[in-house]
Order: structure tokens, then C-alpha cells, then sequence
């Protein structure tokens, strides 16, 4: 089955933000990745949230490239695509600038996901004072702690492994979500925790040889370089009049992708010739499927 995920941003409202579940092969990907990983905070450096990710030879997304999101399965993109989103489960497509999206900030929704981290990793689960695990309610995930440098690091050991296998599998680029995560996280994580974990996947990244994607929220768009952050993927950067902000930091290399027809018409007037602006239907269904949307600039 396949859903999608509301996002609630703190400055706009309601807001949507694609999150798949691609069943059961999806949720074994997710166990395998992490039982690979250990969680004992050790790092590649003593001190991890010291230094610059250093970009060294990574691979930098086509600016307004025509995009594909195919967060909802798998499938060969439309004529003239240079640039695909796949989540991780996927291979990467043929020939195509791949980015691969990773869920990092928040656990996947499921019975079984959540027992895998209370079993192996309790400790990495964000919990209010009285003990109960923070949950985004709209999409049952469990929020995870990134609350101290020893958690980020450990936290970053497990994530890490699931980048690692994107670079493996052959993408370009890493896609992580839920940076925003702080804003469903009832004050108990600041953007300074988002903005240092993010530095630390950036970092594990760019030594994979992987671009690193900032996935909506212009709250840490001043971070962007500090953290180490490439390029954007957007949800709605047109109904949220975001499009400049995300433009000017990222000199035009943004994929944006637009669930509604006129405000995909109105992104492409405004920024169809500096941005990449997809439109998607809201479950980003495989083609061929009852409900697939896509068109672009």
C-alpha cells in the first residue's frame, strides 16, 4: 500500500511531505540496514561534529534538469528525465542523475520498525519526561533522539549504514528526511540538534562520494553550507512561496515538486526557467497506474 505523509511546518501550517510505504520489502530493507550497524556512538573522529564535510569529488546535480519523484515505486522515467528520486529500497535508474531518498530523522511507521528500535536501540528513541516515546502523529513515526552529540554520533553510525548502501546501489546523491523533525518534537529538539546531525550525514555522504540534498524547510537555509548541504529538494516551494529563498541560496539547483495543477502553472511562469519544477500527484503513483500525474516545465 502506499500513503503519503503530511508535513506541519512551523511557519505555514499544514503541509505535505511525500513519505511512502512500500510494504513489506521496504520494511526488511529498513531492519537489514540498521542490524548492520552498531550504536555505540563511536565515530570516524573523536570529536564528530568538529570540521567541514568535505565535498571532494561528488557528483553535482544538472541544474534545471527535468525530474522525476518516484518515491511511490519504481519504474522507467518519461522522455528528456535526467534527474530521478528513488527511496533506497530501489535500484537507481539507468543512465539518470539518481538521488536516493532515506527516511534519517524519523523511524519507519510499523509495528515491527518500532520494536526493532525499542529492542536494539531504546536509547536512540526521543521520549518526553514521562517516558513515552514522540511520535508524529500524523504518520505514526517515532521521532528520533538527536538531542546529544553521543546520540547524533550513534544515530549517525545506523543512518550512515543506509547510505552507504546508496552508494553502493549507484546513486549520486543522498536525499535525507525529516530535517524538520524538531518541529514535531514538543520542544524537546532545537534546529542547532537537526543542523548537527545533518552534518554528520552530510559528512558520511560526501565520503561516499555522494551529493546531499537539503529536503524542504527554509529554516536552516543560512546552515546550508556549515552542514554541507548540495543542492535542494522541495515539496511546494510555489503554494508556500519558498521558490526564492531556496533559489537564490542554491543558485537554481533545486527539484521542486508540486502536488496542485495551478500551482504548478504558476511555479512554471515564475521560475520555469531557473528551477526544475515537477508535477506529481500526491501518492507520486507509478506510471501506468489509476491516478499517475506527472508533467513538467
Amino acid at each position: 500500500m502506499i500513503g503519503i505523509k503530511w508535513r506541519i511546518s512551523r511557519n505555514i501550517g499544514a503541509r505535505r511531505s511525500v513519505r511512502v510505504g512500500l510494504g513489506g520489502a521496504l520494511l526488511l530493507a529498513l531492519v537489514a540496514g540498521c542490524s548492520g550497524s552498531g550504536a555505540d556512538g563511536s565515530g570516524r573522529s573523536e570529536h564528530p561534529e568538529r570540521g567541514t564535510a568535505a565535498r571532494g569529488d561528488v557528483r553535482q546535480p544538472p541544474v534545471d534538469a527535468r525530474f522525476d519523484y518516484q518515491l511511490g515505486g519504481a519504474y522507467p522515467p518519461p522522455a528528456k528525465v535526467r534527474a530521478v528520486s528513488r527511496d533506497r529500497a530501489a535500484e537507481p535508474a539507468a543512465d539518470r542523475y539518481n538521488i536516493c531518498y532515506v527516511n534519517a530523522f524519523q523511524a519507519q511507521p510499523g509495528k515491527k520498525a518500532t520494536r526493532w528500535w525499542q529492542r536494539e536501540h531504546p536509547g536512540l528513541l526521543l521520549r518526553d519526561d514521562e517516558g513515552r516515546t514522540v511520535v508524529d502523529e500524523d504518520w505514526q513515526e517515532p521521532l528520533l533522539d538527536i538531542s546529544t552529540a553521543q546520540k547524533r554520533a550513534a544515530l549517525a553510525e545506523i543512518v550512515g549504514k543506509w547510505i552507504d548502501g546508496c552508494a553502493t546501489a549507484g546513486y549520486d546523491a543522498v536525499e535525507p528526511d525529516n530535517l524538520d523533525s524538531y518541529e514535531r518534537s514538543d520542544g524537546l529538539l532545537t534546529p542547532d540538534d537537526a543542523a548537527a546531525f545533518a552534518r554528520l550525514l552530510a559528512r558520511r555522504a560526501h565520503d561516499q562520494g555522494l551529493a546531499v540534498a537539503q529536503k524542504n524547510t527554509t529554516d536552516l537555509l543560512e546552515r546550508r553550507e556549515h552542514i554541507g548541504f548540495d543542492f535542494a529538494v522541495t515539496e511546494e516551494c510555489a503554494h508556500y512561496k519558498e521558490c526564492p529563498d531556496f533559489a537564490s541560496a542554491y543558485d537554481g539547483k533545486v527539484f521542486d515538486i508540486e502536488y496542485v495543477a495551478k500551482d504548478f502553472d504558476a511555479a512554471c511562469r515564475s521560475w520555469g526557467k531557473n528551477l526544475s519544477i515537477t508535477l506529481r500527484d500526491r501518492d507520486v503513483r507509478p506510471a501506468g497506474e489509476n491516478g499517475y500525474v506527472y508533467r513538467h516545465c
